[in-house]
């Protein structure tokens, strides 16, 4: 990248800090960085994901025009149009990606990255042995975590993930965006839907519907809901689902930013039911 001659930031994602780099020769190109940089191959991981989601699932992602320790270069994609056809077309692509990629097991060959942390994504037969092991427990024991819940919450969900097979239907693998909140939806230049910064693995469809669902969808995106809802033949209870489910995304935002956007506040909603009261075994 020796070309670039300068670097407009822009605003957006959370764990790293990103901008549009314009070039003496070629398209301008999106590059992210971390302002320290992470110890494993954090932006390799990612490529990767954007990778298998468009060639496994057949998603559209920017191209990658460099993945290294330090940096993560792309092609530059366009704003979302603020339409219902633009969320009718996304609920075609995720139902694909999700129809066509199941797989036996639950996991992927490698450990990326969620923000900051680590995702472990050891092969597991069991789809609520691992939703319970690598997306929920494994926020136990960080900091702001044991701060934002208590000893009561933490057992709490400890509780909830015994439970989880009287609390959510059987599921099969499939190939998962895994961070898919409504920031991480863009557009191409011709207008199809695309994605960025993936935490990709094989896991649970409701997975990525969760992340939609709870973080503030726009009112033209309630078309989706009801197309993928048809395409994937969801049942009439998956809106019940949804708090439980995204428990995984709110504990990884409380575990990594001071300011939890009232995550917390929506873990401990959902781990009530599961609190024991004083003087109760």
């Amino acid at each position: 990248m020796s070309d670039v001659v300068s670097v407009e930031p822009v605003s957006g994602g959370l764990a790293a800090v990103a901008g549009i780099a314009t070039r003496r020769e070629g398209p301008p190109v999106f590059v992210k960085a971390f302002a320290e940089t992470p110890d494993d191959d954090v932006f390799g991981a990612e490529a990767e994901g954007l990778t298998a989601l468009r060639e496994l699932g057949g998603m559209a992602t920017p191209g990658v025009v460099l993945a290294n320790r330090e940096l993560l270069v792309l092609s530059v994609l366009d704003e979302r149009p603020s339409t219902e056809e633009f969320w009718e077309r996304f609920a075609h692509a995720l139902a694909r990606l999700h129809t066509s990629t199941a797989h036996s097991r639950y996991g992927w060959h490698r450990d990326n990255w969620l923000g900051r942390r680590r995702q472990v994504n050891t092969w597991t037969d069991d789809g609520f042995a691992f939703f319970a092991q690598h997306r929920l427990l494994r926020w136990l024991g960080e900091p702001r975590v044991e701060a934002a819940l208590g000893a009561d919450h933490r057992r709490a969900l400890e509780r909830l993930c015994d439970r989880l097979p009287a609390l959510l239907p059987e599921r099969p693998a499939c190939l998962t965006h895994g961070d898919l909140w409504v920031q991480n939806l863009l557009a191409t230049p011709d207008g199809r839907p695309a994605v960025i910064d993936p935490a990709v693995s094989y896991m649970w469809a409701e997975v990525d519907l969760a992340h939609v669902w709870t973080t503030v969808p726009p009112p033209e995106a309630q078309r989706f809901f009801a197309v993928y809802a048809e395409l994937t033949k969801l049942d009439r209870e998956w809106r019940e689902r949804m708090p439980i489910i995204q428990l995984r995304q709110h504990l990884a935002v409380v575990a990594q930013f001071d300011d939890d956007w009232g995550a917390g506040d929506l873990i401990r909603a959902t781990l009530a039911p599961f609190r024991v009261t004083t003087g109760r075994r």
